[in-house]
Parts: structure tokens; sequence; C-alpha cells
């Protein structure tokens, strides 16, 4: 088996970020096994969906995000890492700009199971 050679530099994820031109957009910036590592910009508010078969990880960037759950909403500032657990219905939501990394099995929608027009096409890299 041939060894992968490693990236040669590291991955800016704010840099990365900015270069999406429309929000809702998630890219692909990295994989690890079976994941991805994706950047996304967001203002406004998301529909409600959920991941059944998976839990969901948001880590901000720059912004605010709130994610609104079932028992009341979360806030999370730059830095800060928060994860959705399987089969919660959830709606992430940014009242200015926020840029963020999504962490999720390769595959997933955006939109989880509820489709539509905000979803997004998977495996765009950036």
């Amino acid at each position: 088996m041939v060894q992968p050679k490693p990236p040669t530099n590291p991955i800016n994820l704010t840099q990365k970020a900015s270069l999406i031109d429309q929000q809702w957009s998630p890219r692909v910036v990295a994989e690890m096994n079976d994941y991805q590592f994706k950047v996304v910009r967001i203002e406004g508010e998301f529909i409600w969906h959920s991941h059944p078969e998976t839990d969901e990880a948001f880590l901000v960037l720059e912004g605010t995000l709130r994610i609104d759950l079932p028992d009341g909403p979360v806030y999370v500032a730059p830095g800060e890492l928060y994860v959705v657990p399987r089969g919660i219905e959830h709606r992430t939501a940014a009242e200015g700009e926020a840029k963020l990394m999504m962490i999720e099995p390769r595959g997933i929608l955006n939109t989880g199971h509820e489709g539509g027009d905000r979803t997004a096409v998977n495996d765009q890299w950036i």
C-alpha cells in the first residue's frame, strides 16, 4: 500500500471560509477517515432538521452561532465547539455573518432528510 503524502501547508479555516461566495454553502477543506471538515458562511436562520444517523459538530471561527434546539437556544462564540447529538432536531442561525467549521461524516446533507432548496451539493472542495 502506498503511504499518502501529508499536506505541505496547514489549512487556514478563516481564509478558506472567506473564499466562499454564497452563504449556506458548505465547502470541504479536509478529510480524515470518513469524516469531512467543512467551512461555511451563514447569516439569518436555516431550516429545522435532524441527522438521525450522526452527530454534527460546529466550531465557530468568526461571529456568533445560535443553535435552536427543542429545549431552547445555545449560543456558540468564536473558538467554541458544540456537538448536536444524532437525531436531535436543530436549526442554525446567526444575526450577523458567522463563519463556521462543521465536522461530519462524508455524504451527510446539510438539511438532513428535510431536503428543499437549501440543500447544498456535497463534496465541493475549496
